[in-house]
């Protein structure tokens, strides 16, 4: 039983490991789905106000993440 749950544990850490080296890699893409202010305009987006709704980055590559 101990051993299943430690595979388990180093398989869940090579996925997530292996997720953020994607994330990382593909142009502009944030790892959540909330970015910062200075985040935004580093990946070179923009700061939209949308009415009745919260700030979001406009990112060249067309995502539109909120911003928190």
């Amino acid at each position: 039983m101990r051993m299943r749950r430690i595979l388990g544990l180093a398989l869940a850490t090579a996925t997530l490991a292996g997720a953020s080296a994607v994330g990382a890699v593909s142009a502009g893409a944030a790892s959540s789905p909330n970015i910062s202010r200075d985040e935004c305009t580093a990946a070179g987006g923009q700061i939209v106000a949308r009415p009745y709704a919260c700030y979001h980055c406009a990112l060249p590559d067309g995502t539109s993440p909120a911003i928190t």
